[in-house]
Protein backbone atom coordinates (compact mmCIF):
# COMPACT_ATOMS: atom_id res chain seq x y z
CA UNK A 1 0.00 0.00 0.00
CA UNK A 2 1.11 3.17 -0.79
CA UNK A 3 1.34 6.10 1.53
CA UNK A 4 1.81 9.64 1.39
CA UNK A 5 2.34 12.79 3.83
CA UNK A 6 0.91 15.96 2.94
CA UNK A 7 -0.65 15.10 -0.06
CA UNK A 8 -1.97 17.29 -2.86
CA UNK A 9 -5.52 16.55 -3.87
CA UNK A 10 -5.40 18.83 -6.98
CA UNK A 11 -5.13 15.88 -9.28
CA UNK A 12 -7.62 13.97 -7.68
CA UNK A 13 -10.53 15.65 -7.84
CA UNK A 14 -12.32 16.47 -11.03
CA UNK A 15 -13.15 20.16 -10.04
CA UNK A 16 -9.15 20.38 -9.75
CA UNK A 17 -9.72 22.50 -6.70
CA UNK A 18 -6.46 22.83 -4.52
CA UNK A 19 -6.18 21.10 -1.58
CA UNK A 20 -4.07 18.84 0.37
CA UNK A 21 -4.69 16.11 3.46
CA UNK A 22 -2.51 15.02 6.12
CA UNK A 23 -1.88 11.79 4.90
CA UNK A 24 -3.12 9.74 2.00
CA UNK A 25 -3.71 5.95 1.81
CA UNK A 26 -4.02 3.73 -1.85
CA UNK A 27 -5.20 0.18 -0.72
CA UNK A 28 -4.42 -2.41 -3.15
CA UNK A 29 -6.35 -5.51 -1.63
CA UNK A 30 -9.18 -5.91 0.72
CA UNK A 31 -6.83 -6.37 3.81
CA UNK A 32 -5.22 -2.91 3.06
CA UNK A 33 -8.89 -1.50 2.80
CA UNK A 34 -9.69 -3.03 6.17
CA UNK A 35 -6.61 -1.80 7.99
CA UNK A 36 -7.12 1.33 7.01
CA UNK A 37 -10.42 1.89 8.36
CA UNK A 38 -10.39 -0.16 11.05
CA UNK A 39 -7.29 1.30 12.38
CA UNK A 40 -7.71 5.23 11.60
CA UNK A 41 -10.32 7.63 12.85
CA UNK A 42 -12.34 10.16 10.57
CA UNK A 43 -11.16 8.66 7.47
CA UNK A 44 -12.21 10.10 4.22
CA UNK A 45 -13.00 7.95 1.23
CA UNK A 46 -12.32 9.44 -1.90
CA UNK A 47 -13.14 7.46 -5.74
CA UNK A 48 -12.09 8.71 -8.55
CA UNK A 49 -12.67 12.19 -7.35
CA UNK A 50 -15.54 12.83 -9.78
CA UNK A 51 -19.26 14.03 -8.67
CA UNK A 52 -17.32 15.76 -5.18
CA UNK A 53 -16.61 18.81 -3.97
CA UNK A 54 -13.49 19.79 -2.08
CA UNK A 55 -14.94 22.10 0.40
CA UNK A 56 -11.74 22.94 2.31
CA UNK A 57 -8.22 23.67 1.32
CA UNK A 58 -6.31 21.34 3.91
CA UNK A 59 -7.86 18.25 5.34
CA UNK A 60 -6.24 17.29 8.92
CA UNK A 61 -8.07 14.02 7.84
CA UNK A 62 -6.12 11.26 6.15
CA UNK A 63 -7.93 10.48 2.74
CA UNK A 64 -8.21 6.00 1.45
CA UNK A 65 -8.06 6.89 -2.88
CA UNK A 66 -8.97 4.39 -4.75
CA UNK A 67 -7.38 5.69 -8.36
CA UNK A 68 -5.42 3.86 -10.06
CA UNK A 69 -5.41 1.20 -7.43
CA UNK A 70 -7.55 -1.48 -6.56
CA UNK A 71 -8.66 -1.84 -9.58
CA UNK A 72 -8.88 -5.39 -10.79
CA UNK A 73 -11.50 -6.44 -13.24
CA UNK A 74 -11.77 -10.82 -14.29
CA UNK A 75 -14.24 -11.79 -17.05
CA UNK A 76 -16.06 -15.15 -16.54
CA UNK A 77 -18.35 -16.39 -19.05
CA UNK A 78 -21.12 -12.83 -18.97
CA UNK A 79 -20.17 -11.79 -15.73
CA UNK A 80 -17.65 -9.43 -14.81
CA UNK A 81 -15.96 -9.09 -11.70
CA UNK A 82 -14.30 -5.65 -10.57
CA UNK A 83 -13.00 -4.28 -8.03
CA UNK A 84 -14.27 -0.62 -6.52
CA UNK A 85 -11.17 1.57 -7.72
CA UNK A 86 -11.73 0.75 -11.38
CA UNK A 87 -12.68 3.26 -13.91
CA UNK A 88 -16.17 2.88 -15.55
CA UNK A 89 -14.50 3.86 -18.99
CA UNK A 90 -12.30 0.75 -18.48
CA UNK A 91 -14.68 -1.54 -17.32
CA UNK A 92 -17.03 -0.85 -20.72
CA UNK A 93 -13.66 -0.93 -22.69
CA UNK A 94 -13.18 -4.67 -21.73
CA UNK A 95 -16.78 -5.59 -22.15
CA UNK A 96 -16.44 -4.25 -25.53
CA UNK A 97 -13.26 -6.47 -25.72
CA UNK A 98 -15.11 -9.69 -24.65
CA UNK A 99 -18.06 -8.66 -26.60
CA UNK A 100 -20.64 -8.08 -23.72
CA UNK A 101 -23.52 -5.43 -23.86
CA UNK A 102 -24.74 -3.37 -21.05
CA UNK A 103 -21.97 -0.97 -20.00
CA UNK A 104 -21.95 1.00 -23.23
CA UNK A 105 -23.51 3.89 -21.19
CA UNK A 106 -20.58 4.06 -18.67
CA UNK A 107 -18.48 4.83 -21.71
CA UNK A 108 -18.36 8.61 -20.82
CA UNK A 109 -19.44 8.54 -17.39
CA UNK A 110 -16.33 9.65 -14.86
CA UNK A 111 -16.66 7.16 -11.91
CA UNK A 112 -14.93 4.52 -10.11
CA UNK A 113 -17.19 1.34 -10.26
CA UNK A 114 -17.47 1.92 -6.17
CA UNK A 115 -19.00 5.18 -6.61
CA UNK A 116 -21.45 4.50 -10.14
CA UNK A 117 -22.88 2.19 -7.72
CA UNK A 118 -23.21 4.35 -4.72
CA UNK A 119 -25.34 7.01 -6.29
CA UNK A 120 -26.68 4.52 -8.66
CA UNK A 121 -24.99 6.11 -11.98
CA UNK A 122 -26.49 6.60 -15.17
CA UNK A 123 -28.30 8.45 -17.77
CA UNK A 124 -30.56 7.35 -20.75
CA UNK A 125 -33.13 5.86 -18.56
CA UNK A 126 -30.16 3.10 -17.50
CA UNK A 127 -28.20 2.71 -14.57
CA UNK A 128 -25.72 0.24 -13.16
CA UNK A 129 -28.55 -1.46 -10.63
CA UNK A 130 -29.89 -2.97 -14.36
CA UNK A 131 -26.11 -5.00 -14.35
CA UNK A 132 -25.85 -5.20 -11.25
CA UNK A 133 -26.10 -8.94 -9.68
CA UNK A 134 -24.33 -8.64 -5.67
CA UNK A 135 -21.35 -6.56 -4.21
CA UNK A 136 -18.97 -7.59 -1.99
CA UNK A 137 -18.05 -4.87 1.19
CA UNK A 138 -16.99 -4.44 4.26
CA UNK A 139 -19.01 -3.56 6.60
CA UNK A 140 -17.45 -1.15 9.26
CA UNK A 141 -19.50 -2.25 12.56
CA UNK A 142 -18.01 -5.46 13.16
CA UNK A 143 -15.11 -5.53 10.28
CA UNK A 144 -16.27 -8.23 8.59
CA UNK A 145 -16.45 -8.55 4.63
CA UNK A 146 -20.15 -9.41 3.48
CA UNK A 147 -22.33 -9.82 0.48
CA UNK A 148 -25.51 -8.20 -0.72
CA UNK A 149 -27.29 -8.97 -4.09
CA UNK A 150 -29.07 -6.25 -5.80
CA UNK A 151 -32.66 -6.97 -4.79
CA UNK A 152 -31.71 -5.74 -0.99
CA UNK A 153 -29.62 -2.11 -2.39
CA UNK A 154 -32.50 -0.05 -2.21
CA UNK A 155 -32.14 1.39 -5.51
CA UNK A 156 -33.47 4.69 -6.36
CA UNK A 157 -32.49 7.61 -8.66
CA UNK A 158 -29.40 8.39 -7.90
CA UNK A 159 -29.53 6.64 -4.25
CA UNK A 160 -29.01 3.14 -3.02
CA UNK A 161 -28.38 1.36 0.36
CA UNK A 162 -24.37 2.36 0.43
CA UNK A 163 -25.46 5.98 0.14
CA UNK A 164 -27.71 5.61 3.13
CA UNK A 165 -25.19 3.08 4.96
CA UNK A 166 -22.03 4.95 5.07
CA UNK A 167 -20.26 2.11 7.07
CA UNK A 168 -20.89 -0.08 4.07
CA UNK A 169 -17.43 0.12 2.03
CA UNK A 170 -17.90 -1.28 -1.36
CA UNK A 171 -15.12 -3.69 -2.18
CA UNK A 172 -16.14 -5.14 -5.76
CA UNK A 173 -19.23 -6.46 -7.62
CA UNK A 174 -20.49 -8.95 -9.92
CA UNK A 175 -21.81 -7.17 -12.80
CA UNK A 176 -23.93 -9.50 -14.90
CA UNK A 177 -24.15 -8.71 -19.17
CA UNK A 178 -25.38 -9.86 -22.32
CA UNK A 179 -23.60 -11.21 -25.26
CA UNK A 180 -23.79 -8.26 -28.21
CA UNK A 181 -21.88 -7.62 -31.53
CA UNK A 182 -18.93 -6.24 -30.92
CA UNK A 183 -18.97 -3.17 -33.82
CA UNK A 184 -22.67 -2.90 -32.82
CA UNK A 185 -22.14 -1.97 -28.66
CA UNK A 186 -18.75 0.02 -30.06
CA UNK A 187 -20.82 2.55 -31.78
CA UNK A 188 -23.19 2.72 -29.45
CA UNK A 189 -20.54 3.60 -27.03
CA UNK A 190 -18.76 6.40 -29.66
CA UNK A 191 -22.26 7.71 -29.84
CA UNK A 192 -22.88 8.07 -26.77
CA UNK A 193 -19.43 9.79 -25.51
CA UNK A 194 -20.20 11.71 -29.02
CA UNK A 195 -23.52 13.31 -27.66
CA UNK A 196 -22.09 13.96 -24.44
CA UNK A 197 -19.23 15.91 -25.55
CA UNK A 198 -21.82 18.07 -27.56
CA UNK A 199 -24.12 19.53 -24.50
CA UNK A 200 -21.43 19.05 -21.69
CA UNK A 201 -18.65 21.70 -20.67
CA UNK A 202 -15.68 19.11 -21.38
CA UNK A 203 -13.16 22.05 -21.89
CA UNK A 204 -13.42 23.00 -18.26
CA UNK A 205 -12.85 21.06 -14.91
CA UNK A 206 -16.20 20.20 -13.66
CA UNK A 207 -17.82 16.95 -11.73
CA UNK A 208 -20.99 16.65 -13.68
CA UNK A 209 -24.30 17.53 -13.08
CA UNK A 210 -24.51 19.50 -9.99
CA UNK A 211 -28.23 19.09 -9.14
CA UNK A 212 -30.86 15.65 -8.79
CA UNK A 213 -33.54 16.55 -11.52
CA UNK A 214 -36.33 17.23 -9.64
CA UNK A 215 -39.86 15.42 -11.16
CA UNK A 216 -41.24 17.02 -13.88
CA UNK A 217 -38.60 19.57 -14.49
CA UNK A 218 -34.98 19.74 -16.04
CA UNK A 219 -32.07 21.90 -14.30
CA UNK A 220 -30.60 22.72 -17.66
CA UNK A 221 -33.94 24.37 -18.75
CA UNK A 222 -34.56 25.86 -14.98
CA UNK A 223 -31.13 27.56 -15.47
CA UNK A 224 -32.28 29.26 -18.79
CA UNK A 225 -35.31 30.21 -17.34
CA UNK A 226 -33.83 31.96 -14.61
CA UNK A 227 -31.10 33.64 -16.64
CA UNK A 228 -28.27 31.32 -14.46
CA UNK A 229 -26.33 30.75 -17.24
CA UNK A 230 -22.30 32.36 -16.87
CA UNK A 231 -23.38 33.53 -12.87
CA UNK A 232 -20.08 33.88 -11.60
CA UNK A 233 -18.37 33.49 -7.84
CA UNK A 234 -14.85 33.59 -7.51
CA UNK A 235 -13.03 31.35 -10.08
CA UNK A 236 -16.07 29.09 -10.54
CA UNK A 237 -18.80 29.50 -12.87
CA UNK A 238 -22.36 28.28 -14.00
CA UNK A 239 -21.91 26.83 -17.81
CA UNK A 240 -22.90 28.54 -20.69
CA UNK A 241 -23.33 25.50 -22.32
CA UNK A 242 -25.22 23.55 -20.08
CA UNK A 243 -26.87 25.27 -17.13
CA UNK A 244 -26.53 21.95 -14.66
CA UNK A 245 -22.88 21.89 -14.84
CA UNK A 246 -20.50 24.48 -12.87
CA UNK A 247 -16.85 24.60 -13.69
CA UNK A 248 -14.03 25.91 -12.36
CA UNK A 249 -12.67 28.49 -14.93
CA UNK A 250 -10.29 30.54 -12.73
CA UNK A 251 -8.75 28.63 -10.04
CA UNK A 252 -12.05 28.18 -7.98
CA UNK A 253 -12.35 26.83 -4.37
CA UNK A 254 -14.95 24.65 -3.31
CA UNK A 255 -16.11 27.47 -1.36
CA UNK A 256 -16.76 29.38 -4.64
CA UNK A 257 -18.64 26.54 -5.82
CA UNK A 258 -20.67 25.93 -2.60
CA UNK A 259 -22.02 29.97 -2.78
CA UNK A 260 -23.22 29.40 -6.37
CA UNK A 261 -24.99 26.20 -5.30
CA UNK A 262 -26.91 28.25 -2.61
CA UNK A 263 -27.15 31.45 -4.90
CA UNK A 264 -29.54 28.29 -7.07
CA UNK A 265 -31.02 27.17 -4.61
CA UNK A 266 -32.39 30.02 -3.73
CA UNK A 267 -33.21 31.63 -6.92
CA UNK A 268 -35.08 28.37 -7.49
CA UNK A 269 -36.98 28.11 -4.58
CA UNK A 270 -38.23 31.59 -5.20
CA UNK A 271 -39.73 31.36 -8.96
CA UNK A 272 -40.52 27.23 -8.78
CA UNK A 273 -41.18 26.59 -5.10
CA UNK A 274 -38.36 23.91 -5.50
CA UNK A 275 -35.35 22.88 -2.98
CA UNK A 276 -32.93 21.55 -5.70
CA UNK A 277 -31.00 18.34 -4.14
CA UNK A 278 -27.25 18.64 -4.38
CA UNK A 279 -26.15 15.23 -6.31
CA UNK A 280 -22.17 16.05 -5.66
CA UNK A 281 -20.80 15.35 -2.19
CA UNK A 282 -19.30 17.87 -0.26
CA UNK A 283 -16.39 16.56 1.55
Amino acid sequence: MRVYDNFDLTYFNSYRIKAVCRKAFFPENDEDVKECFLDKKNLILLGSGHNIILSKEYYDNDFLIFNGNFNNISVLDNLMIVDSGAMMSEVSKIALQESLSGLEIFYDIPSSLGGAIVMNAGASGEEIKDVLEKVIYLDLKDGKTKEILKENMSFEYRNSFFQKNTDKIVLRAFLKLRPGNKETIALKMENIKASRWLKQPKAFPNSGSVFKRPKGFYVGAIMDDLNLKGFTIGGAKISEKHGGFIINHNNASGLDILKIIEHVKSKVKEAYNLDLEVEQRVI
